[in-house]
């Protein structure tokens, strides 16, 4: 028999390792494994907001095991129970089935794990001694996988897995990849703390830094701040109102650019030199701008800002509004009428150039008119026009016109027509009836 001529280009058996087979399957799930944990890691750590980022955690790693459902508790101060119960995984079925079930607080086998901080592995829930069963209402669960959490060398809370989808028991290759992950959750947990602490003192000394609005009778007056939704945010926007002693209630809305300390200082400084040539100069406004202006320029290096000045005279029928605008939105007044925006020149911004002149404008105020000042944090949107968002502020302001000022300045914070991206100060004064 002639041998045959493709031999050669055959590989022999003995001289090559079979491709796949078992070793090879193991290595591929063991890369495939280590690849989840580090994308697990860096989708958990992408995260700032605590909250997000715990529900994050769980999610993570119920897709790290191909777990069906899985949980984060949170130890309370004494670490001795469970604070808060982060459920996942439940179908809507599910959760109304619970619907009036307190959450666990930690007896039980989840005590266990609090007891006890070392991982969990229970095949078979229903039959482990320190199970104490589901309360009514609650999915069947046969299998627990649990890893404590630790935050700084302390257990934070715990994280439970239940039932992997191809019905078999969490194995050890399980318990490493989430005890992995658990560690990395600690670090990500530690960072979001972080990030909220740094945002409550950044919110703190922006309030420090704004007055509280006094007696301004016979005027009502209210104002709001509210902060960005940007972590550790601090803005330059500031609001004041005071009654001068010709008996007109002067007010200000005020932006410096920047989201920084540097801008909040500036804000600080700004607002008293501005409160101080009040007055000193009274009126009108636009001298009043000017001075301030050429006065930053001479002592101070501060970046611009743009402010509304206004003086809410008694005279006319029976007030007048006398305002000069340093390149700041325009006020909206409310009235029996409807609303209406001030549109009128802005002026440049302060620091931009003191000797250009500033012009004054008047607008006659009936009795029990509203004037709203107010930050472009309140209206700006990346996808929106802003002539859009200034007639959906002004729809909105005119739906809620009749209720008292605090409740209309909160219902237009909350509900404003802008993105949230920038600090919203919103002021509001009401002429007597």
């Amino acid at each position: 028999m002639a041998p045959d001529e493709n031999a050669r280009d055959r590989p022999r058996r003995d001289a090559e390792p079979e491709r796949g087979g078992p070793l090879a399957d193991a290595l591929a799930q063991a890369r495939g494994q280590l690849d989840g944990l580090l994308d697990a890691v860096t989708a958990i750590g992408s995260h700032l907001e605590l909250d997000t980022v715990l529900r994050r955690i769980v999610t993570t790693a119920m897709e790290l095991v191909d777990a069906r459902y899985g949980a984060l508790g949170i130890l309370d101060e004494d670490g001795r129970l469970l604070a808060q119960f982060i459920p996942m995984g439940l179908t809507d079925a599910e959760k109304k089935a619970l619907d009036g079930v307190p959450l666990p607080h930690g007896r039980g086998l989840l005590g266990r794990l609090i007891r006890s901080p070392e991982p969990l592995r229970v095949d078979d829930i229903a039959a482990h001694p320190d199970a104490a069963g589901f309360p009514r209402g609650h999915p069947p669960m046969k299998t627990l996988l649990g890893v404590a959490i630790r935050v700084r060398g302390r257990v934070y809370g715990d994280l439970y897995l239940a039932d992997r989808h191809d019905g078999r028991p969490f194995d050890d290759q399980d318990e490493a990849l989430v005890t992995a992950l658990a560690g990395a959750a600690g670090v990500a947990i530690d960072n979001a703390r972080l990030v909220d602490r740094i945002r409550s003192d950044a919110e703190r000394f922006q309030r420090l830094l704004l007055p509280t609005l006094p007696d301004l009778a016979p005027f009502d007056a209210a104002a709001v701040y509210q902060p960005a939704t940007a972590p550790g945010h601090i803005g330059g926007d500031w609001y004041d109102a005071v009654l001068l002693p010709d008996h007109a209630c002067a007010t200000v809305i005020g932006d410096v650019v920047g989201h920084d300390l540097h801008a909040a200082a500036a804000m600080a400084q700004i607002r008293s030199m501005l409160r101080a040539l009040l007055y000193d100069l009274r009126t009108p406004p636009s001298a009043v701008l000017t001075q301030l202006d050429r006065t930053i320029h001479a002592i101070t290096d501060l970046p611009p800002a743009t402010v509304c000045l206004a003086r809410i005279e008694p005279a006319g029928s029976p007030w007048t509004l006398h305002w000069s605008n340093a390149g700041h939105p325009p006020p909206l007044v409310l009235a029996r009428g409807g609303a209406r925006y001030l549109d009128a020149d802005p002026g440049l911004p302060l620091g931009v150039d003191p000797d250009q002149p500033r012009p004054d404008h008047t607008f006659p105020l009936p009795a029990d008119a509203t004037v709203l000042f107010f930050t472009d944090g309140l209206v700006e949107h990346p996808a929106h026009g802003l002539d859009n968002r200034l007639d959906a502020l002004a729809a909105l302001a005119t739906a809620h016109a009749d209720e008292p000022l605090g409740d209309l300045c909160r219902t237009l914070t909350a509900h404003h027509p802008g993105d949230g991206h920038d600090d919203i100060a919103l002021l509001a004064v009401r002429t007597p009836s």
